[in-house]
């Protein structure tokens, strides 16, 4: 058993032990628009005040830019609670933030049948 200081409450057998919407303190929506292919990374500013070790453990994945989608995958948690934790290192200005650019249409039928087609390779 972990410490209450000592990173997310895991079980092996039952998972994460603290729920997921207790680490974003029930809120359901970021203060700021998010993607899930938004860059995010760290300013070098230092928060203010207590956030949390998942906020902490965020900031450290965000050193260089990653996809908000990555981060929510490292920290093991639903996208909507990752969002809500890298606005709140946003608001405070230890992260910044840059849409995503497409150089192509994200939705073009050519591409969306060969994403399909090499999923299908993999299975």
């Amino acid at each position: 058993m972990t410490a209450a200081g000592d990173g997310p409450w895991l079980d092996d057998a039952a998972g994460r032990l603290v729920r997921p919407f207790t680490v974003s303190n029930g809120r359901t929506k970021p203060s700021i628009a998010l993607d899930l292919m938004s860059q995010v990374m760290a300013t070098g500013v230092t928060p203010l005040g207590y956030l949390g070790p998942e906020h902490a453990q965020a900031l450290d994945l965000c050193r260089a830019p990653v996809s908000v989608a990555e981060v929510a995958a490292h920290l093991k948690l639903p996208a909507v609670v990752t969002k809500v934790l890298l606005s709140d290192l946003v608001d405070c200005g230890a992260l910044t933030t840059k849409p995503p650019v497409f150089h192509h249409n994200p939705t073009d039928r050519s591409l969306l049948e060969a994403v399909l087609d090499g999923l299908r390779r993999q299975l």
